[in-house]
């Protein structure tokens, strides 16, 4: 234990200057970005950087998951500060609060949040931490750590691979959707006017013209995903609290009827269930979390998990993932170039 403190102890804080000569340098509307480049920038200042022994290894997860709350927030104000022309506020962690504490004080220039709005966050950070090794970031965190790299590479490759819209980036098409249903929607209480335009949607007809329903199905899940379930009472409570009542009955109406429609386009008859990240980004806007940071908190909550993996990739094996590919095309005649 008292090595233990000793690594917590020195994981705290970030580098001397480090927010002002890399994080708000080159700010970025892409926080994820800048995200991965503190991260690698990071690697730097690390003298140990190569050293994959367990005990570095948990030194410099138990770093990075400390720090990635002001990376977030202090790359978000940059931007919000140099391309916005909006006031810039650096308010320092506390060690006294809890990760979601930190989060809604550093964010907001008064510091101030309600226990609720806290509990809520704290609630949402559990339940993206960590969700098996088959997800896309937390896979690509197996890949590169098999490779031998080091910790700073193997969590820029993991942010890299969240960002993405299929994956982190999920609950802010959520978001957009819910916008654009509450615009067209005349009568959010007519079921049978938000199921004509849901409809809409997965017929190409509405919105991004995608024909998905965002927030809707999962590649395990199928008849409920626990985590959504364990999220949505919070929600009801957090969407009194803020006079959104009104919101949430919306939300509640299309998780009950969406899969319907889903399951009448498609012919999907395995189940078709709310995810979390359906309910995540209305909690987000309520708690007036920017757009820009939903998926930075994602990356906070799941770089638990991200280092759990990685230790245990460490611990477990000594080979590199390697997936075979096998080609599907016709076999061709070659032909020269000057012929093509």
């Amino acid at each position: 234990m008292e090595g233990f403190e000793k690594i917590l102890g020195e994981s705290r804080t970030l580098p001397t200057n480090f927010t002002r000569d890399v994080v708000m340098k080159a700010p970025s509307s892409d926080i994820m970005n800048s995200l991965v480049r503190s991260v690698l920038t990071l690697a730097s200042y690390d003298k140990n950087c190569m050293d994959t022994s367990i005990e570095n290894v948990l030194r410099q997860c138990i770093g990075l998951i400390a720090i990635f709350p002001m990376l977030s927030v202090y790359a978000y104000h940059a931007y919000n500060h140099y391309e916005n022309d909006d006031s810039m506020y650096i308010h320092r962690p506390q060690k006294k609060l809890s990760t979601a504490e930190n989060l809604l004080m550093m964010l907001r220039p008064d510091k101030k949040y309600s226990e609720l709005e806290a509990k809520v966050l704290d609630i949402a950070l559990v339940l993206h931490m960590e969700h098996g090794g088959g997800n896309n970031s937390t896979f690509t965190t197996r890949v590169v750590t098999s490779s031998g790299s080091d910790t700073y590479s193997v969590m820029a490759a993991a942010l890299s691979s969240l960002k993405g819209p299929k994956h982190g980036g999920a609950n802010i098409k959520v978001v957009e959707m819910m916008r654009d249903i509450q615009k067209h929607v005349k009568h959010w209480d007519d079921e049978a006017e938000v199921r004509a335009y849901l409809k809409k949607i997965l017929n190409k007809e509405a919105f991004d013209k995608k024909g998905l329903i965002y927030g809707m199905g999962h590649a395990v899940y199928s008849l409920s995903d626990p985590r959504a379930q364990v999220f949505k009472g919070f929600v009801q409570q957090l969407a009194s609290a803020k006079g959104r009542d009104k919101d949430f009955a919306l939300y509640s109406m299309i998780e009950r009827i969406a899969p319907e429609v889903i399951a009448e386009k498609s012919r999907i008859y395995k189940g078709v269930s709310a995810n979390v990240d359906f309910y995540s980004g209305f909690v987000y806007s309520m708690l007036e979390i920017p757009l820009e940071m939903y998926t930075p908190i994602f990356a906070i909550a799941r770089i638990v998990g991200w280092s759990a993996h990685r230790i245990e990739e460490l611990i477990n094996m000594d080979k590199i993932i390697r997936p075979a590919y096998k080609s599907v095309m016709e076999e061709q005649e070659y032909v020269e170039i000057e012929d093509r």
